[in-house]
């Protein structure tokens, strides 16, 4: 057993990764495949779109991308979008698509209450599906079938796992579910901070107990680990219980300065921190002989997660919204009711009768995504962090600038991407002039049937939930089989039933009497 220990972590140890275009190209897979349901759904509405259709459409192409064409994305591209560009020309309609109010989901009781954000049917399927690619990589991940090139980089590159660009979407999407209550209570910022704290911390406790049951686990069963990840004892459950009560620490700040500048001002700090205060060489070379540097990678990345969790609140307060710019004039208020005592500003409230502007949100990602990948080049050309390569560039293991940029850039572009092609092409909502002069459009954000789909829908609901089974999964099964020696034909029908039974687990517990009449979306 000890043996194989040390065969698996130097299977797992010592990648440099990929090109950031190649990543790019795997991922395109969860669009195209997305893009092909759309197609698929408008051509057959009055048919119900099964478990078992779901997984070959939505979940196949996901595990084919990174393990049997991994090596070659853009034919796999190639073949699903040009099946679902075929559909959509050869195969009639059997009605047409159409955003009136009668074709949508009647609405809940939740979702007409005070407070209730509009749901985004892109922003869940982005989510579901950053969530399916961390699930099937952290398995596909111990098998030969998994390329070398997308495993984990030891220190610099770029890679499609879990434990790179994986983590990085992570704490971006937690940062834009963090908007919430930055949108629904007016004076959230200004509030007292003791209070606030103390909701976070009683939030982010249950988290922190899944961290320390991780270690207990791994250290009791021996499981091969790498502890260059976060260190002997720290990893990412703790690290997501962290951030939110770091950015909670900054509201006094966030009511002055927009959000995506103080996360860039944040990664700037950890870049001077890692480059001109040593923090880079004690992460590299520090012996493991005390209790921080025993976890030194966990400690000092925290800062760089933060960044990246600020970047997504920022996404998050133009997509959430109807308005991109709501919380922009929400934020103004704030401050000029601070700094004077005498003028009263009149704070907005978040108006659910105005419908969403999917137009100016995509313009306004679309300017944030030029902006982060411009930034991402820039740092390049001007070597910061190194010359990009086996000793320099972007690195997961201390989260600095370039790995920062390129966690938000591909994020915005991807999240745009699913916006772009569900809610404004495939799935369209009302107008917003005619809404705001129909009152039968109320309920605009209600999303037309089949948008988001109800596999990525379950999923997203119950994303921590399948996140903890798959790792339990994962466990069993490489404590009870040798996966680093498994076939293809092997690894690809271990892959397969993995996902298909968690995908199962979501899908058939979304359908619980209890658990139907609670739903949340995004």
């Amino acid at each position: 057993m000890d043996d194989y220990k040390q065969a698996k972590e130097a299977f797992v140890s010592g990648m440099t990764g990929s090109s950031i275009t190649h990543i790019n190209l795997v991922s395109l897979a969860a669009l195209s495949s997305v893009a092909l349901y759309a197609v698929l759904y408008n051509q057959r509405p009055d048919r119900k779109f099964g478990f078992l259709l779901s997984w070959v459409v939505l979940v196949l192409p996901l595990l084919l991308s990174m393990t049997q064409f991994a090596t070659r994305p853009g034919l796999l591209n190639l073949l699903l979008g040009g099946l679902a560009v075929a559909l959509y020309h050869w195969m009639p309609r059997k009605e047409p698509r159409s955003p009136l109010p009668w074709k949508q989901h009647a609405p809940k009781e939740t979702e007409n209450r005070p407070g209730h954000l509009p749901p985004l049917p892109a922003l869940t399927t982005y989510r579901a599906h950053m969530m399916l690619m961390t699930i099937l990589a952290i398995l596909a991940v111990d098998f030969p079938v998994f390329p070398r090139i997308l495993a984990k980089c030891e220190t610099y590159g770029v890679s499609l796992t879990q434990m790179d660009l994986g983590v990085g979407s992570f704490v971006f999407s937690q940062g834009m579910v963090s908007a919430i209550p930055l949108l629904k209570n007016p004076t959230y910022l200004t509030s007292p901070l003791g209070p606030k704290l103390v909701r976070v911390v009683r939030k982010a406790f249950p988290v922190i107990l899944l961290g320390v049951a991780r270690v207990l686990a791994v250290k009791g069963t021996e499981y091969p680990e790498h502890v260059t990840e976060y260190g002997v004892h720290w990893n990412f459950f703790i690290t997501l219980a962290v951030v939110p009560i770091l950015q909670t620490l900054l509201h006094p700040v966030l009511v002055y300065l927009p959000i995506s500048m103080v996360g860039v001002l944040v990664g700037l700090g950890q870049q001077l921190a890692l480059s001109q205060l040593g923090l880079r060489d004690y992460v590299l070379n520090a012996p493991r002989d005390n209790i921080i540097s025993q976890n030194k990678e966990g400690i000092i990345s925290v800062v760089g997660y933060l960044a990246i969790h600020l970047l997504g609140l920022s996404a998050g307060t133009m997509v959430l919204p109807p308005s991109p710019s709501f919380f922009r004039r929400r934020q103004q208020a704030l401050a000029e009711q601070r700094s004077s005592k005498e003028a009263k500003t009149q704070i907005e409230e978040l108006d659910f009768s105005s419908p969403r502007q999917l137009g100016k949100t995509a313009t306004e990602l679309c300017s944030y995504a030029i902006l982060w990948w411009a930034f991402l080049g820039l740092t390049r050309l001007l070597k910061v962090g190194g010359v990009w390569g086996d000793e320099g560039g972007a690195s997961r293991r201390m989260v600095n600038l370039p790995y920062i940029l390129w966690v938000a850039a591909y994020n915005v572009t991807f999240l745009l991407a699913y916006i772009v092609v569900l809610d404004i092409y495939f799935f369209p909502g009302p107008k917003p002039s005619k809404a705001r002069k129909d009152p039968s459009h109320s309920n605009y954000f209600t999303a037309p049937e089949g948008n988001p789909p109800t596999l990525l829908e379950a999923i997203n609901r119950h994303g921590l939930s399948i996140f903890l089974l798959a790792n339990v999964m994962t466990g069993i099964i490489n404590l009870s089989m040798k996966t680093m020696y498994a076939s293809s034909w092997l690894s690809m029908s271990v892959l397969g039933a993995y996902s298909l039974v968690v995908c199962a687990v979501a899908w058939y517990w979304d359908r619980l009497p209890r658990l139907g009449s609670h739903r949340k979306r995004d």
